[in-house]
């Protein structure tokens, strides 16, 4: 296992991962950090992150391999098909899931996604239209979603 440090555009990402995937990317505020050597198994990753920032990429294809419940990875796999600049609601994605009882499940499951940027947490936003809920702050959230081009007066849609 191997942690990176890359800095772009959004902040200083944190990567972790293996051959067998990456397992988590966090978002760091900190600026002191030491310059990377990325090892060849997370070169995918680096560069489809730093294409997707820059505005020339729409969706990943590296490896993930996010530890969690089985419950959070259903969830997390949910909230994946939602589409570059699109958003759906915690409860759109408590319907998908078929249980809308179980919406604060689910906003806990997404809470505790491990893969930011890559598995778009950033996309779910509350059932008012609101940024709620972001692990890098809200700040994050709303740069990542105009990054996509998001407006912020659309209607919530896949």
């Amino acid at each position: 296992m191997k942690t990176i440090y890359i800095k772009n555009d959004i902040g200083v990402l944190q990567i972790t991962g293996s051959v067998n995937g990456v397992e988590r990317i966090r978002i760091d505020e900190n600026d002191s950090y030491e310059k990377s050597i990325v090892p060849e198994y997370l070169k995918k990753c680096v560069q489809e992150i730093e294409e997707y920032i820059q505005g020339t990429r729409t969706d990943f294809t590296f490896m993930m391999n996010p530890k969690g419940t089985d419950f959070q990875k259903k969830i997390w796999r949910i909230i994946n098909e939602v589409s570059f600049g699109k958003t759906a609601t915690y409860l759109q994605i408590a319907r998908i899931y078929g249980n809308t009882k179980a919406v604060r499940a689910v906003a806990a499951a997404i809470g505790k996604n491990p893969i930011l940027v890559a598995i778009p947490c950033h996309r779910i936003i509350g059932s008012n239209g609101k940024l709620v809920g972001y692990a890098a702050g809200l700040h994050k959230k709303k740069w990542l979603l105009k990054n996509e081009g998001f407006s912020f007066q659309s209607e919530f849609s896949f």
